[in-house]
């Protein structure tokens, strides 16, 4: 684990931002404050926060990157922590099934019956921690340690958009349809991205999510 921030080159036109220590809600608020003070810098095209770092790309390459190197670090120092005041989402979810079949795997690498990972996994506010991965995916945090569940040793090809699952100590859920190495527990109908809406994006960094248990299928 880094004790100091870094910061390297992507290609000739983005940096990327690591921040230091453990990721916490408290760090990302501190990177959603860094995203605010970058995206005004003249030469900045995007900042985009991720998690526990930062993306920024330029309008065109920098002919000297240290003293924007020099300014991202200072920047990062002066960071205070930015609650943003988000909404909060309501998820019905269907545990295990067909929509969750990885159930079985969650059980057996914890000890925890179904019940036990249902009311745990139901029990927090997930903060919204970036957008990623692909549109509309929601990095969360929050997730209680007991049901931790390494990802899979082969990924899926494919599992469906909506469906919820848990990779290594986070959650989520799928906006569309894809690949995936996380561990399938349940699906919600929640659409996440839609093009022909405005925004796209139905959440936002600062949102929080709460997994409601609409039915336990065995």
């Amino acid at each position: 684990m880094n004790a100091n921030p870094v910061v390297s080159c992507l290609g000739t036109s983005a940096l990327l931002f690591e921040a230091p220590g453990e990721t916490s809600l408290a760090s990302q608020q501190r990177i959603w404050t860094l995203a605010r003070a970058a995206a005004a810098w003249p030469e900045v095209r995007e900042a985009a926060p991720g998690v526990n770092n930062l993306l920024l790309s330029f309008t065109e390459p920098p002919k000297r990157l240290e003293p924007l190197e020099t300014r991202l670090l200072g920047a990062w120092d002066e960071a205070a922590a930015l609650p943003l005041d988000g909404r909060v989402l309501e998820l019905p979810v269907v545990y295990g099934g067909a929509g969750g079949p990885h159930m079985a795997d969650v059980v057996a690498h914890t000890g925890l019956s179904v019940e036990e990972i249902v009311a745990i996994h139901t029990a927090p506010t997930y903060p919204v921690y970036a957008i990623g991965s692909h549109p509309g995916y929601c990095y969360l945090g929050g997730m209680d340690a007991r049901i931790a569940t390494p990802r899979r040793k082969v990924p899926v090809i494919r599992i469906p958009g909506g469906a919820v699952s848990i990779g290594g100590s986070q959650t989520g859920v799928s906006a569309s349809d894809g690949p995936s190495g996380w561990n399938t527990i349940g699906t919600t109908e929640m659409v996440f991205f839609d093009p022909t809406r405005d925004p796209p994006v139905l959440l936002q960094p600062g949102d929080g999510i709460v997994f409601r248990v609409a039915e336990i299928r065995k």
